[in-house]
């Protein structure tokens, strides 16, 4: 037993599996950090706007063996810092917008936070991949404070319309069924496909702006006018303190 307790590769396997608890908490964390952020976001568009560009949310974290047969596949030494510096995917935020226009600006909503720091951002919506694959990518740090102190953690944010969405779905079942070789016959109506959905992402737009004119941010009018005008009287009556008297 004590023989075995020495063995450098079962004293790898176990700091592994300790270290290996809180490197995943973290990640889990710092999804819910990023989680909350967007929550925010749609709460203020449905409450403060008549208009949420915000379709749905998903997130997911990888699992332990994923993370590991992926370090693994790409030759990262195996320490947990070497990790978390070359895999920037184990944590994923997937938001669906409405409309194209809708997913640009909540990216920019997202990473003009100043906690959050970006670390890259592709835009597959303008320059799609050859396969046709189109959406916002954005690898953002986002703080998890922990007992011992804060962490930054890299979390993946996807952001594509409704279609967009669909089609990467599909794209993503079609090649794991072909387990990475697709045919080109398939590539090829897939690509087609993209095509189509890029079509009916336009027309669609299109068709929201002949009904609700121009997809803008349009503060609700949820205070009553007569209430709206006894404060005007009253701000007429008694000029704004200064900032002496409003201390």
């Amino acid at each position: 037993m004590e023989s075995r307790a020495k063995d450098p590769r079962v004293e790898f396997m176990l700091r592994m599996r300790k270290d290996f608890t809180r490197f995943m908490m973290e990640y889990h964390f710092a999804v819910e950090e990023v989680l909350t952020k967007v929550k925010i976001l749609q709460e203020e568009f449905l409450h403060l706007t008549r208009y949420n560009p915000i379709e749905h949310v998903t997130s997911r974290v990888k699992s332990p063996e994923s993370i590991l047969r992926k370090a693994v596949r790409k030759g990262i030494t195996p320490t947990l810092p070497s990790i978390r510096h070359n895999i920037t995917d184990i944590a994923g935020i997937r938001v669906t917008c409405s409309f194209i226009a809708d997913t640009y600006r909540v990216l920019d909503a997202l990473t003009s936070q100043n906690d959050l720091h970006i670390i890259e951002v592709k835009d597959y919506i303008a320059h799609p991949k050859p396969n046709g694959y189109k959406s916002l990518h954005a690898i953002v740090e986002v703080p998890v404070f922990l007992s011992t102190g804060s962490v930054q953690v890299a979390v993946e944010i996807q952001i594509r319309t409704i279609a967009q969405d669909f089609w990467a779905s599909l794209e993503h079942k079609i090649f794991y069924k072909y387990e990475g070789h697709v045919p080109d016959g398939v590539q090829a109506d897939l690509f087609v496909a993209a095509r189509a959905a890029e079509q009916l992402d336009l027309r669609m737009e299109e068709l929201h702006r002949e009904v609700h004119g121009d997809p803008d941010y349009v503060e609700e009018d949820d205070v009553d006018d007569a209430l709206l005008d006894q404060l005007w009287r009253l701000s007429q009556a008694h000029p704004a303190l200064d900032s002496t008297e409003a201390e």
